[in-house]
Formats: C-alpha cells, sequence, structure tokens
C-alpha cells in the first residue's frame, strides 16, 4: 500500500549490501593477486641475491690503514648452493642461476634474449615443468653439454609449425641442441613490472657447467673484468655501479625450495649466517623471502578489507533501524485493523508472523536489489580503477543472508509489540 515508504525504508539495506558486495569482491580479488604472485615468484622459496658489500663506519673516527684492508670474498658461487644444499636442513633444492644477455639466432631470424645457466632441480618447480621433451641430467651437467631448454615463446618464435626437439639454435657464439620445451606460463606486464620479474616465456635455459664454461664465468679475473671494476669502484654513475654490482659473483641469483613453509625463516637465518661464515664475514650478499613479503600485504590488504567492511555493515545497520523504525509507526497506524484481526479469531503468533514477515519482505527486497547494484559496482571498479575484484558465491550467500537476519532482528520488536495490544483497546483505538 505504500510503496514510496518501503522504498525509502530498504535505501539502506540496498546499500548496505551493495557496499558489502564490492569489499568483498575487491577483498577476494586482492586474496587472488597474492596467490598468482606467490605462485609466480614460486611457494616456500629464499631468494639469495648477491649486492655490493656493505660497510659500516662511525663519523669522524680516524682511519686506521689495517682496518681499510678489504676482507676477501670468493663471491656468491655455485659452492655455495651445493653447501646449502648438502648441510642445511628442510632444503628440498637450490637452483643456482648464471643471466646472461645474449642473441638468438635460427634460419635467418634474430633477437635478443636471456640465457640462464641451471642445474636439474630449478625444473622440479611446477611453474618450470617441460612440456615437450625432457629436462638436464646429471650427466649433461657433468659433461658441460651443449644442450638447452626453451621456453614457449622462443619456440613460438624460431619454431613455428616446426619440432624443435633436437634442432639447434645459436646463442650468441654456441650452437645449443634442444632437448626440451617449457609449458607456457601466463604473465601479465603488471604482474613483471610489479614483482621485478622477467618474462620467463623468453628464454633459454642451459646447464650450469655449460654457461661457466662457454659463456661467462665472472669468478676468472679479466682485463675486461677489471676495467669494469675500475668503473664501478671510481665512478658514481648508476650504470656502471650497476654492472659492476655482480662483477665477480659467479651467480645472479640462488633459489632455495624449501619444504616446508613453517621452517622458511629459521632456514632463512641459517642460510644468512652460514653464507657471512664462507663469505670471511663479508656481507656481500641479500636473502629475500617472497612469501613472508607477501604475507605481510596480504595482512595489511586482509586489515583494510576489513575496515572497509565494517564501515559498509553501517549502512546495514542504519537500513535495520529504518525498518524498524517504520514497523512501529506502521504498528501504531494500524491498531484498529490488528483489533480486528484478534476479534475474529487470530492469534498473537499470526499477528507476529504478519508484521515479521513483512519486515523480511523489505529487507530481502532491498538485498536483492543492493546484489545487483554491488556486482555492477564491482565491475565498475575492475574495469576504471583497475583493481582486481571477484564476486563469488559465499559473498551473494552473505547478503542474503544478511538482509534475512536484518528483517528478523529489526522486525521482530514492532510484531511482538502489535501482537500484545489488547484486543477491546485496539478496537476503540482512532
Amino acid at each position: 500500500m505504500n510503496k514510496t515508504r518501503a522504498l525509502l525504508t530498504s535505501l539502506g539495506i540496498i546499500f548496505g549490501v551493495a557496499s558489502v558486495i564490492a569489499m568483498l569482491a575487491i577483498g577476494e580479488g586482492a586474496q587472488t593477486e597474492i596467490l598468482e604472485q606467490m605462485k609466480l615468484l614460486g611457494t616456500n622459496n629464499i631468494i639469495v641475491k648477491p649486492i655490493i658489500e656493505q660497510e659500516e663506519e662511525k663519523l669522524g673516527e680516524e682511519k686506521d690503514d689495517k682496518k681499510e684492508q678489504k676482507r676477501y670474498s670468493p663471491g656468491l658461487t655455485i659452492a655455495d648452493a651445493r653447501a646449502i644444499r648438502k648441510l642445511v636442513p628442510q632444503v628440498e633444492g637450490v637452483s643456482p642461476e648464471i643471466i646472461a644477455e645474449t642473441t638468438f639466432l635460427r634460419n635467418g631470424l634474430k633477437r635478443t634474449g636471456r640465457i640462464i645457466g641451471v642445474d636439474t632441480t630449478h625444473f622440479n618447480d611446477a611453474e618450470f615443468h617441460v612440456k615437450e621433451g625432457h629436462s638436464f641430467s646429471d650427466v649433461h651437467i657433468h659433461r658441460h653439454e651443449s644442450v638447452c631448454v626453451i621456453g614457449y615463446g622462443v619456440r613460438t618464435k624460431f619454431f613455428s609449425g616446426d619440432d624443435p626437439l633436437g634442432k639447434q639454435i645459436k646463442c650468441g657464439n654456441e650452437w645449443l641442441t634442444i632437448i626440451g620445451v617449457l609449458k607456457e606460463r601466463i604473465i601479465l606486464e603488471k604482474q613483471i613490472k610489479d614483482l621485478g620479474i622477467r618474462d620467463y616465456n623468453l628464454d633459454i635455459y642451459t646447464p650450469v657447467t655449460t654457461m661457466l664454461l662457454k659463456f661467462t664465468n665472472r669468478a676468472f679475473v679479466t682485463e675486461k673484468a677489471i676495467r669494469s671494476a675500475n668503473a664501478e669502484w671510481n665512478n658514481n654513475e648508476s650504470e656502471e655501479k650497476k654492472a659492476g654490482e655482480n662483477l665477480f659473483h659467479q651467480l645472479d641469483r640462488m633459489i632455495i625450495r624449501i619444504d616446508d613453509s613453517k621452517y622458511i625463516s629459521e632456514v632463512a637465518d641459517v642460510t644468512r649466517r652460514m653464507l657471512q661464515r664462507r663469505h670471511n664475514s663479508v656481507v656481500d650478499f641479500e636473502i629475500t623471502v617472497p612469501e613472508l613479503l607477501l604475507k605481510q600485504e596480504q595482512r595489511t590488504k586482509t586489515i583494510f578489507n576489513f575496515v572497509l567492511g565494517a564501515i559498509a555493515s553501517i549502512s546495514l545497520l542504519v537500513g535495520g533501524i529504518g525498518i524498524m523504525n517504520i514497523m512501529l509507526a506502521s504498528v501504531l497506524e494500524r491498531t484498529k485493523e490488528i483489533g480486528i484481526r484478534r476479534a475474529i479469531g487470530a492469534r498473537q503468533s499470526d499477528v507476529v508472523t504478519q508484521f515479521l514477515s513483512e519486515a523480511v519482505a523489505i529487507s530481502l527486497t532491498g538485498g536483492i536489489v543492493g546484489l545487483i547494484l554491488g556486482i555492477g559496482i564491482s565491475y565498475g571498479i575492475e574495469e576504471f580503477a583497475e583493481i582486481k575484484t571477484i564476486v563469488t558465491g559465499s559473498s551473494i550467500a552473505i547478503s542474503f543472508g544478511v538482509s534475512f537476519l536484518v528483517g528478523i532482528s529489526f522486525g521482530y520488536l514492532p510484531a511482538r509489540r502489535a501482537a500484545q495490544h489488547d484486543p477491546i483497546e485496539a478496537l476503540r483505538y482512532e
């Protein structure tokens, strides 16, 4: 009978449910994005990278010639990787990586790319699954064989419509025989930029020993290395400093895979102390735990979403109070109607059911409209704000559940008050 009043009453529920749907969608999208990032960086992984030695001294302190003598460090080497794999408990595998920029050449087609020196443990990660052929074996590693596993993007660019297995591709000045092709990894440009990772589909992988023997071994001091070192130590230009940063380190990074994530902090600490001892107390490396960083980011987003959800829930509270106020006014307006119903045989439970069902109807109708509006807002946020949102079945169920509970909770008091009217007094009411 009072459509406008019912609509205005349900506005609080409509905007409350829409806000909750949108907040849950943002939270689910953030959760999915975090999991995708963890998957790209590798779950249960610790990353060790070489850096310039960290130095510390007090201002105004007189320099001591003995203190000025630099301590020798062999840098990050394959020996470090083998020692970690052998001595540190809970380590499932250690994958050393040597990365070099080079050119790929085949059948007149040429492009720049990265060749990565790795060992057999690198392909134990499910994300580096070999789709065609096979990965390296210990024989390939020990014999320094000129073989390689190519990324899916290299296959499509150089071997379109052709089987690459057994064929050769020229990397720099060396010809490598292809023994495997990795499965395609879907990596967005945003993920490459945000996570600082490369497009693995365009890489070529060769045994780490082959890489050291035929491509680059920075552990050997050469005239070129000395010139690069001088450029790094005598100039403040960022490019030269960047070029000299990994100068005498054999490895560009190590990926340490842990068998159980609960030990990841302990293994990182043991690894740090072990490397510091092997490097003669020279801190020329840094250890990063992607999972911990991402979990911290996840917790921050969870707190943020919780706060937004709490703010959105206030709309539901206000909407529920609005329903209660309107129903109380309705009970007052319809006192004579209540008296007539009671006089012709209606029980108190019948009156309670009548007014409670009206409150629930208003609340559920508002919930349905709010659900549609919330889904629209979620897609609008994803489209225009470029924030990933996911509307799940659980969020829809929660919305309907909340709408129903609001109707029951805030409709019960007016319904009970209506049922407690004395029939005779209600009939006299004007």
